[in-house]
C-alpha cells in the first residue's frame, strides 16, 4: 500500500507538474501570438501613415501644379486683355487724332470761306455805292431830259411823265423779250444735250447679243432611205405628222436633209424636236407620231413658262402671273426684222431703267414696263387688234398697274403719251431697234432712224 501510495503520489505529482508545465507554455504561446500581432497592426498602421503621407504630398504637389496652371492662365488672360485695351487705346488714340485733323481743315476751311464772305461783303458794298451813285447819275438824267422835253415840247409835266413811261416800257419789253429767247434758247439746248447723254449713256451701259431667226428649220437625217420612212406609204406618215403639228414638211433632193417650214416659231420648234425624236427612235407610224408630238409639245410648254420665268428673273421683276409669264417666254420664238422679240424686251427693260434712274423715276416699274411692253406680239393671230392693245388688255386682266398697261398701250404713239414711263419705254424702243446689228436693216435706215431720235 505504500508503494502504491507513492506511486499514485509520484503520478499526481508528475500530472500537477505536467499541468502547470502545459499553461506556462500556452502562456509562453499567448504572448508570442499577442507580441506577434501587436508587430503585425504597428507595420500596418505605418504603412497606412506612410501612404496617407505619400497621398497627402501628391495632393499638394497636384493643388501646386493646378495652381500655377491656373495663375499662368489668368497671367494670359490678363495680357491678352491689356493688348486689347492697349489695342483699343491706340485705334480711339487714331480716331481722335483723325477728327482733330479734320476739324483743323474744317476750321481752315471755314477761315478760306470767312475770307470769301468779308470779300463778298466788301464787293456788295462796292456794287451797291456803285448803284447809288448810278441811281443818282439816272436820276439827274432823267430830270434833265424832263427839263429839256418841257423846253423842247412846252408840254406839261403829266404828258412829259407819261411819254417817259412809254419810252421806258418799250425798252424794257425788248429787253425782256431778248432776255427771254435767249433763256429759252439755252433751255432747248441744254435739253437736248442732256437727253442725248442720258439715251447714249444708257445704251453703252447694256449690251446684248442678238440672233436671227429664220421662218424654216432643217432636221439632218442619217441617210436618204430616212425620207421614205417619213413620207410613208401613200403619204399617210407625213400627212399624220403636218396634221399634228400644223407645219409643212418639204423633202427635196437635198441630201441628208428635211425641211420643217412654218409661220409659227413655237409650232415649227415643235416640229422640229418631234421629227428629230422620230428619227432617232426609228418607229415612225400615225399613232407613234402623235404620242411623240403631245410629249413635245408638253416639253415646249414647260420650256416657254422657263424662258419667260428667267427673263423676269433676269430684270429682277417679281410677283408677274403664270399667265404673263407663259406670254413673256413665247416671246422667245417670236421674232420682229429677224430680232429676237423675248431679248428685245429684256433689252428695252434694262434700258428704261436706266432712263428712269437717271431722269429720277422708279427703276423697276420702269423695267417692268419696258419688259411686257411687247407682250401682245405673243398672243394668237386670231384675236383683233394691234398687238399693244391686245397686251394693255391681256396686263389689265391679269393685274398689272396703270403705268405698265400705258406703256403696253401707247409705246408706237398709239395714243396721246401723257405717261413719262410711256415716253422712256417707247424711247428704249426705239434704241434697241435703231442700233445697228439689231434688225436687218441697211446703215442709212439706221443713222436716218437715229437723227430722228435725237
Amino acid at each position: 500500500n505504500a508503494v502504491l501510495m507513492e506511486i499514485t503520489v509520484g503520478d499526481a505529482m508528475g500530472t500537477i507538474i505536467g499541468f502547470a508545465c502545459g499553461i506556462c507554455l500556452a502562456a509562453i504561446v499567448h504572448q508570442m501570438i499577442t507580441r506577434t500581432k501587436s508587430r503585425t497592426f504597428k507595420e500596418d498602421l505605418q504603412r497606412q501613415i506612410d501612404g496617407a503621407s505619400k497621398e497627402a504630398e501628391n495632393i499638394i504637389k497636384s493643388a501646386r501644379i493646378d495652381a500655377a496652371e491656373e495663375a499662368i492662365q489668368k497671367k494670359e488672360k490678363f495680357t491678352a486683355e491689356a493688348n486689347q485695351i492697349r489695342s483699343e487705346l491706340r485705334e480711339t488714340e487714331l480716331r481722335l487724332a483723325k477728327r482733330e485733323d479734320m476739324l483743323e481743315r474744317e476750321t481752315e476751311l471755314l477761315h478760306k470761306q470767312e475770307k470769301g464772305l468779308k470779300s463778298q461783303e466788301k464787293e456788295v458794298e462796292r456794287r451797291l455805292r456803285n448803284n447809288d451813285l448810278k441811281e443818282k447819275q439816272l436820276t439827274s438824267l432823267i430830270t434833265q431830259q424832263k427839263n429839256q422835253l418841257l423846253k423842247i415840247t412846252a408840254m406839261d409835266i403829266q404828258e412829259a411823265k407819261k411819254l417817259l413811261l412809254t419810252r421806258l416800257e418799250d425798252e424794257c419789253e425788248h429787253e425782256m423779250s431778248t432776255i427771254i429767247r435767249q433763256r429759252v434758247e439755252q433751255t432747248t439746248e441744254t435739253a437736248d444735250e442732256k437727253s442725248r447723254e442720258i439715251i447714249t449713256t444708257a445704251i453703252q451701259r447694256y449690251a446684248a447679243e442678238q440672233t436671227c431667226e429664220m421662218t424654216i428649220s432643217s432636221v439632218e437625217i442619217p441617210n436618204d432611205d430616212m425620207k421614205g420612212r417619213i413620207i410613208g406609204r401613200e403619204g399617210r406618215n407625213i400627212r399624220a405628222f403636218e396634221k399634228a403639228t400644223g407645219v409643212d414638211v418639204i423633202i427635196d433632193d437635198t441630201p441628208g436633209v428635211v425641211i420643217v417650214s412654218g409661220f409659227d416659231p413655237v409650232r415649227r420648234e415643235i416640229g422640229r424636236q418631234s421629227l428629230n425624236k422620230l428619227i432617232a427612235d426609228g418607229r415612225i407610224h400615225p399613232s407613234r407620231i402623235e404620242e411623240v408630238v403631245n410629249e413635245t409639245s408638253k416639253e415646249i410648254d414647260q420650256f416657254i413658262q422657263k424662258k419667260g420665268e428667267e427673263a423676269a428673273h433676269e430684270v429682277n421683276i417679281h410677283g408677274l402671273h403664270n399667265r404673263v409669264l407663259n406670254m413673256l417666254g413665247r416671246l422667245h420664238f417670236r421674232t420682229s426684222y429677224s430680232q429676237n422679240v423675248l431679248r428685245h424686251s429684256v433689252e428695252v427693260a434694262f434700258i428704261t431703267g436706266l432712263l428712269a434712274e437717271m431722269v429720277g423715276l422708279d427703276g423697276d416699274l420702269a423695267r417692268r414696263s419696258g419688259l411686257l411692253h411687247d407682250i401682245g406680239k405673243a398672243a394668237d393671230h386670231e384675236l383683233e387688234g394691234g398687238h399693244p392693245k391686245i397686251g394693255a388688255d391681256l396686263l389689265k386682266r391679269h393685274g398689272e398697274g396703270a403705268e405698265v398697261v400705258h406703256a403696253a398701250l401707247g409705246h408706237h404713239d398709239d395714243i396721246t403719251t401723257d405717261n413719262p414711263y410711256t415716253m422712256l419705254v417707247a424711247t428704249a424702243d426705239a434704241c434697241s431697234a435703231s442700233r445697228p446689228g439689231a434688225r436687218r436693216e441697211s446703215l442709212e435706215r439706221y443713222i436716218k432712224r437715229m437723227e430722228e431720235l435725237e
